[in-house]
């Protein structure tokens, strides 16, 4: 199976700026798409932003032009910059990938989720 592990999550003042990381491991055979997802206290889990193997970006209308959304193929790992954070970016932060991996009976598709890493934007 396909492992996400996130990190670069944390307390910034509005007005700031953090990066996430989406690390995968396994034996992965490729990524078709990467994404970022988050869901605020009392909210339902909402997409930030996805990148295609190609490079092809989607974003939330809330986020255009202050999120970019990258990807290190070679390192299999995703990447979210947030800058002009604002407190309603407040919310736990989790990415998604899409791919095939190398399986006991030949190449298998996946579909794998991060644990999730908190951003507090405080006003």
């Amino acid at each position: 199976q396909v492992q996400l592990v996130e990190s670069g999550g944390g307390l910034v003042q509005a007005g700031g700026s953090l990066r996430l990381s989406c690390a995968a491991s396994g034996s992965i055979f490729s990524i078709n798409a990467m994404g970022w997802y988050r869901q605020a206290p009392g909210k339902q889990r909402e997409l930030v932003a996805t990148i295609t193997s190609g490079g092809s970006t989607v974003y939330a209308d809330s986020v255009k032009g202050r999120f970019t959304i990258t990807r290190d193929n070679a390192k299999n790992t995703g990447y979210l910059q947030m800058s002009s954070l604002k407190p309603e970016d407040t919310a736990v932060y989790s990415c998604n990938a899409e791919g095939r991996y190398r399986g006991t009976y030949g190449l298998t598709n996946f579909r794998s989720w991060g644990q999730g890493t908190q951003v507090t934007v405080s006003s």
